[in-house]
C-alpha cells in the first residue's frame, strides 16, 4: 500500500508539472530570439560597436577645422607715484586699471602627409572589427543556447525513459507481492523487487532534478528569471547532409574569426601609413577675430582699444628625431607581418578543427544507426522477458538484466544523438553558417 502511494504521488507531481510546462512551450527559434534581445554579453559587445561607430568621423580623423572662442577680463586698483625728469612727482591713489579681450580662432590642417585619410580608414576598419566581434559573440551565445536547449531535450527524454523503467519495476513489485500472498512467491523476491523499485525511483527523481537544473541554466543564458517554467520540443532534429568541402569553402568566406584576422591586418597596414605620414610636412592655415580694450589712468595712453582679423599659414617638417621615425616604421612593418602570420594560423586552426569535428560528426551519425538498432533489439528483448516473467518462466534477475539493458541502450542512443547535434552545431559555428533565426 505504501509503495502504491509513492507511485501515485510521484506520478501526480510529474503530470502536474507536465501540464504546467505544456502551457509554456519554448521553441528553439523563440530561445534564439530571446537571446538576441536579452543576452548581457551581446549587449556589451553592441555597446563597444556603438563606440567604434561614433569614433569613425571626419572630425575625429583630423579632417575638419577647429574653432576656439576666448574671453578674458580683469583689472587692478593701485596707488602710484611717478617722478618725472624735471623732478615733479605725480601721485595717484586708487587708480583703476581694466582690460577686456575676446575673440575666436580658427585652425585647419590642410595637409599632414595623408595621415588624416589613413586615420579615417582605420576608424572605419575598427568599426568593421566591432561588427565582426559582435557576430562572433552572437554566434557563441547562440551556440551555447542551442547546446543547452538540446541538452534539455535529451534530459526530458531521459526522464521519460526513467519513468518507463519505474513502471516496469512497479509491475514486478506487484507481481512479487501477489505471488507472496497466494503462497507461490518468496519474501526474498519481494525485498529484491522493493530494492530495485526504490533504486529506480531514486534515478527518476535525480533525472528530474537534472532537468530542472538544466532549465535554470538555460534561463540564465536567456537573461530571464531563473524560475521561469517551460518545456521544450521532444525530438533532437539532426541535419545529416553536411558536406565537408562545402564547409571548408564557407569557412574561408564566412568565418568571423578569419574575417577578424583579415581586418587586423588592414588596421596594421593603415597604422604604417600613419607612421609614414610623419615624413611629410604638416601645413595648417589659421585665422581669427580679436577685440582688446584696456584702461589705465596712469599710463601714457589712458585708454586703448583694438579689433580686427588675423590670418596665417604655418608649415613644419620633421628633420631628425633620433631615428625614432625609422624605428616606428620598422615596428609597424613587423605588426603587418605578425597579422599575416595570425591570418595563416587562424585559417589553419579553423581547418584543423573543422576536419576533427567533421570526423566526430560522421562517426556519431554512424553510431546513431548502431544504437538505434541496438535499442530496438533491447526493447524486443525486454518485451519477451516481461511476458516470460508474467508466465513465471524466468527469474527476477533475468528481468532486471533485460530492464537495465533497455535503459542503458535508451540512454546511449539519446546521448549519441545529442553528441551528433553538438558536432553539427560546432561545424556550423566554425563555418559561420549557424542560423540565427
Amino acid at each position: 500500500m505504501k509503495n502504491k502511494q509513492i507511485i501515485f504521488l510521484v506520478t501526480l507531481v510529474f503530470l502536474m508539472q507536465q501540464k504546467l510546462f505544456a502551457q509554456n512551450v519554448l521553441s528553439l527559434k523563440d530561445a534564439i530570439q530571446i537571446t538576441l534581445q536579452n543576452n548581457y554579453d551581446i549587449k556589451l559587445v553592441k555597446n563597444d560597436l556603438e563606440i567604434s561607430k561614433n569614433n569613425a568621423t571626419l572630425g575625429n580623423s583630423g579632417m575638419l577645422p577647429t574653432a576656439t572662442g576666448n574671453f578674458g577680463t580683469g583689472g587692478s586698483i593701485q596707488n602710484t607715484v611717478q617722478t618725472q625728469s624735471t623732478g615733479t612727482q605725480r601721485v595717484t591713489d586708487g587708480a583703476k586699471n581694466s582690460n577686456l579681450t575676446y575673440g575666436i580662432g580658427l585652425d585647419w590642417t590642410i595637409f599632414d602627409g595623408f595621415k588624416m585619410f589613413a586615420s579615417y580608414d582605420k576608424f572605419k576598419a575598427l568599426e568593421k572589427q566591432g561588427e565582426s566581434n559582435l557576430k562572433i559573440q552572437i554566434l557563441n551565445s547562440i551556440a551555447d543556447v542551442v547546446a543547452a536547449y538540446y541538452n534539455i531535450v535529451k534530459q526530458q527524454q531521459q526522464v521519460m525513459v526513467a519513468d518507463s523503467s519505474l513502471d516496469i519495476s512497479n509491475m514486478r513489485l506487484r507481481i512479487a507481492q501477489n505471488k507472496l500472498k497466494i503462497g507461490k512467491g518468496s519474501k526474498l523476491d519481494v525485498l529484491s523487487a522493493t530494492v530495485d523499485y526504490n533504486a529506480d525511483t531514486s534515478n527518476y527523481l535525480q533525472q528530474k532534478n537534472l532537468l530542472n537544473n538544466y532549465k535554470i541554466a538555460l534561463n540564465n543564458l536567456l537573461a530571464r528569471d531563473a524560475n521561469t517554467s517551460f518545456t521544450v520540443n521532444r525530438e533532437i532534429d539532426l541535419e545529416a547532409t553536411l558536406n565537408y568541402n562545402e564547409l571548408i569553402t564557407q569557412a574561408e568566406q564566412l568565418s568571423p574569426a578569419l574575417q577578424n584576422a583579415l581586418i587586423n591586418k588592414k588596421i596594421a597596414e593603415l597604422s604604417l601609413k600613419q607612421v609614414y605620414a610623419n615624413r611629410y610636412p604638416k601645413i595648417s592655415v589659421n585665422g581669427g577675430y580679436d577685440f582688446n580694450r584696456s584702461q589705465s589712468p596712469t599710463g601714457f595712453n589712458t585708454q586703448f582699444r583694438s579689433n580686427g582679423f588675423s590670418y596665417g599659414l604655418t608649415a613644419s617638417i620633421n628633420l631628425f628625431n633620433g631615428f625614432v621615425q625609422r624605428q616606428n616604421e620598422r615596428n609597424a612593418k613587423v605588426e603587418i607581418n605578425s597579422s599575416q602570420i595570425q591570418i595563416d594560423k587562424t585559417k589553419q586552426d579553423i581547418l584543423t578543427k573543422l576536419a576533427s569535428t567533421y570526423q566526430d560528426y560522421i562517426t556519431f551519425l554512424d553510431l546513431i544507426k548502431l544504437e538505434k538498432n541496438n535499442l530496438d533489439i533491447a526493447k524486443q528483448n525486454l518485451d519477451i522477458t516481461l511476458e516470460k516473467y508474467r508466465l513465471g518462466s524466468i527469474t527476477p534477475l533475468e528481468l532486471r538484466e533485460a530492464q537495465k539493458n533497455e535503459l542503458d541502450a535508451n540512454n546511449r542512443f539519446l546521448e549519441t544523438k545529442y553528441q551528433a547535434k553538438l558536432a553539427e552545431l560546432s561545424l556550423k559555428q566554425i563555418s559561420g553558417t549557424l542560423n540565427l533565426n
